[in-house]
């Protein structure tokens, strides 16, 4: 019997914001080259939080829908409404994408950013990984979750590679695929230390300049990743 009935979606708010902002763009109310209400506003019409709101303006600004200016407001770009349409439509598809293809490339993400790390960073930024890796650690054998700072770890070897577009691609696919593999996977002491010594590794390859050896420890790492999306679904 239970295979007859769906199951039920709860949307996300991020979503139904960008769903929303969308419609003020499609009905004419906010044209491309306006401003949308300020996120204090926006947050109390939506009945949301301020942080929901400016995580969807975040997401719009890096397709490159919307574009935020310091004490000026957010303004939408004038490339045409077709065309903001088809981007906005192109993200809420992503979000309810395949989750084996997000983390497909996600792998292709950030092997290169790690070869790209390995042959771009400086002194500075081989200090920032560290930190983060340190407090990626401490946080994990701490209270056996550290999503936010395994994020970051991985942000840092983004940033370290110096290519922006790279970077910001990671930011769109890759919180979600962490956040989801950390809640449902089991974690334990074993699998914590094999992480932390996979992350140490990619360290020294970068620190050593070692450009594919970088991406190789990359790939392995992620390796557990890519088996967990086979089976993601049956997890949900």
């Amino acid at each position: 019997m239970l295979e007859n009935l769906q199951k039920i979606k709860i949307e996300n708010p991020v979503d139904l914001i960008i769903t929303q902002i969308k419609d003020l763009i499609s009905s004419g109310v906010v044209k491309p080259g306006e401003k949308l209400p300020p996120e204090r506003k926006l947050a109390e019409h939506f009945g949301v939080s301020r942080g929901q709101v400016r995580e969807a303006i975040n997401k719009l600004q890096l397709y490159g829908i919307v574009k935020v200016q310091p004490q000026s407001g957010t303004t939408v770009n004038g490339i045409g409404i077709v065309a903001l349409e088809g981007l906005i439509t192109d993200i809420l598809k992503l979000e309810q994408s395949d989750f084996k293809s997000l983390v497909e490339t996600r792998i292709l993400l950030e092997a290169e950013a790690a070869r790209l790390a390995a042959i771009n960073c400086t002194k500075d930024d081989l200090v920032q990984m560290s930190n983060a890796l340190n407090q990626y650690e401490e946080k994990l054998m701490n209270d056996n979750l550290a999503i936010e700072e395994d994020l970051l770890f991985h942000i840092k070897i983004a940033e370290a590679g110096k290519n922006t577009v790279l970077k910001s691609l990671m930011m769109i696919i890759t919180p979600e695929i962490v956040k989801s593999f950390t809640k449902l996977k089991v974690c334990n002491k074993s699998n914590n230390l094999k992480t932390i010594k996979e992350h140490r590794s990619i360290l020294d390859m970068i620190a050593d300049k070692d450009a594919e050896g970088a991406k190789k420890a990359m790939i392995s790492h992620l390796l557990g990743v890519k088996k967990f999306s086979k089976n993601y679904k049956q997890n949900k």
